[in-house]
């Protein structure tokens, strides 16, 4: 059996291996993103919307990316128009795709041939497509590695990079803006009108400084929590074995990670045993009649009383740490006699401070694209630890 002191030092060692993965990957692709961004907002500024779709557990990467793009988490940005089509893409694409429109299409790292049939099929329509991954497209991104966690990772990192940079050619003067409140945000940006190469030449740099952040933060993870997380993992594997269940939740782009891993529990790649999970965030009927009905403050509560009981695992994901919602279900949780779990940022927040859960895992980070991608390598981490554990 392996015990926990060899599980942290697996846990260490994968982590620190996915900052391999990403400085080989951004290198090469940074001065890319920064051109498909500037093409990005001339598409936005002519009217198109971003159309987001994928299978599996990389619908989970489409949901995430509509919500970044309509709801930004930083003052000042504007809301852009994006769908996830994800359940019934080719019908959808079909019917509403138009010649100004960006789409973008998700897969496993050897690719969809769905995915990439309607991706051909929006490129003939004249969108501006993305391949994330396959072989055909305007901007095409082959698979970073074969592990298919990771390579989700790097998606994640992809695509946030593009929702964060394409602001900048909004706010250049070339554009006819200026910088506004998010001005702050990129110091590069002065009030002169800039010479557009140059100005992607610098978008690229950014980039990469966003991914060496990316990659502190997850080092700082391996150093300091591979034994939480160890430990974590074996706690939860002992639920599992005495018949619970996952009971994910998280509000947002953290709504997503709940749904993905949850997909990564029941419909594991790798050969893996399925584990039993459940994600209350894609309940849309329960969650949108409770909240009508109630508020939305027990929109996860009401779910884990009807969903939970004491094998369970309730595992909360907020990058903030005070989601009224997600502390009153982990609350409800260990009143219930739950294995509690929450994926925190910032300090750990209110969840953190008041010690409500079990095992409290906190990104010691401010903003919140950056919390978000470390927290998916914690989550696949466990996952991975889930199996080790279970194969001895």
């Amino acid at each position: 059996m392996v015990t926990t002191v060899q599980l942290a030092g697996l846990v260490e060692e994968h982590l620190l291996e996915r900052n391999q993965v990403s400085q080989s990957f951004f290198a090469q692709e940074s001065q890319r993103l920064a051109e498909a961004c500037q093409r990005m907002s001339e598409r936005f500024l002519e009217g198109g919307r971003l159309l987001a779709f994928g299978q599996g557990p990389y619908a989970t990467d489409a949901q995430h990316v509509s919500v970044e793009f309509v709801h930004p988490v930083i003052v000042g940005k504007r809301a852009l128009p994006a769908l996830d089509l994800s359940p019934l893409f080719r019908h959808w694409l079909e019917a509403i795709v138009r010649p100004e429109d960006i789409v973008m299409g998700f897969g496993p790292p050897k690719g969809d041939p769905h995915v990439a049939l309607v991706l051909n099929g929006a490129d003939g329509r004249g969108a501006m497509t993305f391949a994330l991954t396959g072989s055909h497209g305007d901007y095409v991104f082959r698979a970073p590695t074969e592990d298919p966690f990771v390579h989700q990772e790097m998606m994640e990192v992809l695509y946030h990079t593009l929702w964060e940079t394409v602001h900048v050619f909004f706010e250049h003067r070339e554009l006819g803006l200026d910088a506004g409140d998010a001005g702050f945000l990129y110091p590069f940006l002065g009030q002169e009108k800039q010479d557009i190469s140059a100005l992607r030449a610098q978008v690229t740099d950014s980039i990469r400084a966003k991914t060496r952040d990316v990659e502190r933060l997850r080092e700082a993870v391996a150093r300091t929590q591979a034994e939480l997380i160890a430990t974590m993992a074996r706690a939860i594997h002992d639920r599992v074995a005495k018949g619970g269940k996952l009971i994910l939740f998280g509000n947002g782009g953290s709504a997503t990670d709940a749904n993905d891993l949850a997909f990564d529990c029941i419909a594991p790649p790798n050969g893996y045993q399925p584990v039993p999970a459940i994600s209350l965030a894609l309940e849309a009927a329960n969650i949108t009649a409770i909240a009508n009905d109630v508020g939305s403050d027990v929109i996860f509560l009401r779910q884990l009383i009807a969903q939970g009981r004491p094998p369970d695992v309730a595992i909360g994901i907020s990058t903030s740490g005070g989601s009224r919602n997600v502390q009153m279900a982990l609350e409800e949780a260990r009143k219930r006699g739950l294995l509690t779990v929450a994926l925190l940022g910032y300090d750990g927040g209110e969840i953190g401070r008041r010690g409500l859960v079990d095992f409290p895992l906190i990104i010691s980070s401010d903003y919140i694209p950056r919390i978000q991608e470390v927290q998916a390598s914690v989550y696949h981490i466990i996952r991975e630890s889930l199996e080790v554990i279970a194969r001895g």
